[in-house]
């Protein structure tokens, strides 16, 4: 009989012959080195191999795996596809290998991220057990290792394998290598709980025998059927509860546990009511302790948890936890989407619980030898490291430049490119899990906008944004300085409007982009210049036009005028193809008026209180025309529109209304709106007068009126 038969005897000969070939592979590749303590390396897989095989039931695929992962690891050049192995054998290999890469850099602040890694690894989920056996199986020697090697593996265990042993439900090896953690992490403490364990034994053997019998006749009276589960804490756990709740040992009230699981119809009612009935039992044996009872029957945890957990006293004065539960709340805690890994507030995400829960399956059915129809690991998150084995997680499909933002964003303004695996890269390159990325940069390189489209990962895409919004401004403030000293050498102005005209002209969206594109040098200055040359001819050209015009109706328009730069108008007039009212102040004869000539609309009238005239009059002194009123007013009549603040009164507005028609004076709109903080009405109205004397005594008698607070002219 060969080591193989020997190693591993429950397997068929097909099985053996298949773990064979593989044990060859490893021995061969592994030949002359050594373990710390001088064995034969090759025994660390055949130890590995002996816990998935024996203590886990994985079949003979997960155990060639094992032993081809150890020869491939240091020689991945090695031909193993030549053995014409089941693929998932390569597969698992595969995942055991990039596992094996990985290199924490700080376990206890990166916990969660390496998990994560070590799954998205696990394309066969079957990699994740194997790594946890391996890890087992250093754990148990972990006296061969050196000091500063071992300290380094017990806080790996601790953060990462302990914690997914328990979430893929491998509870007894999830005990072990607690202990094992504990006996080298706080040895004083594990002697002290072992050993009271140890002294502990007889009287917990006695108790269970003390408390099992009277309530094992009460059961069998009431014909409810269970099955008992006892069970006895393992030291980390009671270590842990120790330090948690700051009791000694003797403080531990569930060192010692008995669960009740109940035969019972799917019924909730039903189930409910023989669980009461157990507690019923159970607390009129002995005395409860109504403190640390959890109905989590009548109010389930959020995700679906069903018992009754109490701690009852015996008449010795000992302490006992009891869960009582059905079989079906005992399968949903165990299995189902309420775990018992998932109450226990283990961190986790929905899509690895689908996927952990795969594995679960895969490990209650050894026979089951098709892993590629289950759920593959989460796959929204790509595993990248630093050249100094700093773990970074991005998105999936990031890029380099995605990498360099996450860093540092000032790393991510200068990057130029990256080396992986020894070749350089583009800013664009697309990362891959278990990529080392070293970042290229350049104190010259700055964002362009084609670096939106090169990143996925929002920090990157903002900061890029943000940088491209501060450099436009920066060329927008020197386009704006730029074109001030060049206005200021050709001795032109260009006031707003002209301004508003050009960017309108040349499709400019906004002052800043119009600003800017001269400060990128897209826009010639030049070309503003040539604008405002043609823009002054032209007025120049109607101002004369208008200025002759002027001049020939001096002979009929009624009124002497003083001068020759003087324009008479009357109301008559104001409607021909030169004269407009201008709308922003519309004066009424009498106001005192100026005229701009304007470049297609004639002459605008305006009054010298206009909001725009010390504007006009600033800015364009070569386009003001003198204009006075006709000596007596004409038939005509001028719109005026004016604001009201009156107390909230109703008989205000109809007093506003009649007293406008006692007046030569004609109400053309009349529009009210509440100001209830204020109790105010706010009026808008408009009104037709013949000039501005009759206006006047429109405006001072509503003024006088009651009620009313202010009248304003718009």
């Amino acid at each position: 009989m060969d080591r193989i038969d020997q190693l591993f005897p429950a397997y068929s000969p097909e099985g053996r012959e298949m773990i064979r070939k593989a044990y060859n592979v490893a021995a061969q590749a592994l030949e002359g080195q050594t373990r710390y303590n001088g064995e034969p390396f090759v025994r660390h897989p055949e130890a590995v191999a002996r816990i998935v095989a024996d203590e886990i039931g994985l079949p003979p695929e997960c155990i060639a795996a094992v032993f081809l992962h150890e020869a491939t690891r240091d020689n991945p050049s090695l031909d193993i596809r030549s053995l014409r192995m089941d693929e998932s054998v390569y597969t698992m290999v595969e995942g055991l290998n990039l596992i094996s890469t990985i290199k924490p850099k700080d376990t206890r602040l990166e916990a969660e991220n390496y998990k994560k890694l070590i799954i998205q690894y696990s394309r066969d989920p079957r990699v994740t057990v194997l790594k946890l056996a391996d890890r087992l199986e250093v754990m148990r020697n972990l006296s061969f290792f050196p000091k500063t090697s071992r300290e380094r593996k017990v806080l790996e265990t601790l953060m990462l394998y302990i914690p997914l042993a328990h979430q893929l439900g491998l509870y007894n090896m999830k005990r072990e290598m607690e202990d094992i953690y504990l006996s080298y992490a706080e040895p004083e403490q594990y002697r002290l709980i072992t050993n009271k364990l140890k002294a502990t034994q007889k009287d917990r053997e006695k108790l269970m025998l003390e408390f099992i019998e009277p309530l094992k006749k009460k059961l069998s009276d009431a014909g409810i059927k269970y099955k008992l589960k006892i069970r006895t804490k393992a030291a980390y756990s009671i270590w842990a509860k120790m330090v948690k709740q700051k009791v000694p040992f003797e403080g531990v009230y569930d060192v010692f546990a008995i669960r009740f699981i109940i035969d019972s119809p799917e019924d909730p009612k039903v189930e409910k009511e023989l669980c009461w009935k157990v507690y019923s039992f159970v607390t009129e044996e002995y005395e409860p302790d109504t403190k640390r009872l959890r109905d989590w029957l009548t109010n389930p945890k959020t995700n679906g948890y069903e018992s009754l957990h109490i701690t009852v006293k015996n008449k010795s004065g000992s302490y006992l936890e009891v869960q009582i539960r059905t079989r079906r709340m005992d399968d949903m805690a165990e299995n189902g989407f309420a775990s018992h890994w998932s109450y226990k507030g283990i961190k986790r995400e929905e899509s690895m619980d689908k996927w952990l829960n795969a594995v679960r399956y895969a490990l209650e059915h050894p026979d089951y030898d098709s892993p590629e129809e289950l759920p593959q690991p989460p796959s929204k998150e790509i595993f990248v490291f630093t050249p100094s084995g700093e773990l970074r997680i991005l998105p999936a499909g990031s890029s380099v430049l995605d990498f360099a933002f996450n860093i540092h964003s000032g790393l991510g303004m200068r990057c130029t490119g990256a080396m992986i695996g020894g070749k350089a890269v583009s800013i664009k390159e697309k990362l891959k899990t278990g990529d080392v990325v070293e970042i290229m940069s350049s104190k010259n390189q700055k964002p362009g906008a084609d670096w939106v489209g090169y990143v996925v990962s929002s920090k990157a895409r903002n900061k890029i944004r943000q940088a491209l919004h501060e450099a436009e401004y920066k060329k927008a403030d020197e386009g704006k300085e730029l074109l001030g000293r060049r206005l200021n050498n050709w001795k032109l102005e260009l006031p707003d409007e002209m301004i508003t005209e050009f960017m309108k002209k040349r499709r400019y969206g906004t002052l800043h982009a119009f600003y800017a594109a001269i400060g990128e040098g897209t826009l010639d200055v030049n070309e503003i210049k040539t604008y405002i040359l043609e823009h002054d001819a032209m007025v120049a050209e109607a101002a004369s036009k208008a200025a002759a015009e002027a001049e020939s109706r001096r002979n009929w328009t009624a009124g002497t005028g003083s001068t020759d730069d003087i324009l008479v108008i009357n109301a008559r007039n104001l409607k021909g193809l030169d004269y407009r009212i201008a709308r922003c102040c519309n004066p009424v004869f009498g106001d005192d008026v100026f005229g701009f000539v304007t470049r297609d609309s004639g002459i605008k009238i305006h009054r010298i209180t206009c909001p725009n005239a010390a504007r006009l009059l600033e800015l364009y002194p070569y386009r003001i025309q003198k204009v006075r009123w006709a000596d007596s007013p004409s038939s005509g009549t001028f719109q005026v529109s004016l604001r009201v603040i009156a107390a909230m009164e109703p008989a205000v507005l109809n007093r506003i209304i009649d007293l406008v028609g006692t007046f030569k004076a004609s109400l053309r709109g009349f529009n009210v709106s509440e100001n209830r903080r204020g109790g105010t009405y706010d009026i808008n109205m408009k009104v037709s007068v013949p000039s501005n004397l009759e206006l006047d005594k429109v405006v001072s008698q509503i003024r006088a009126l009651r009620h009313v607070q202010k009248v304003q002219r718009l």
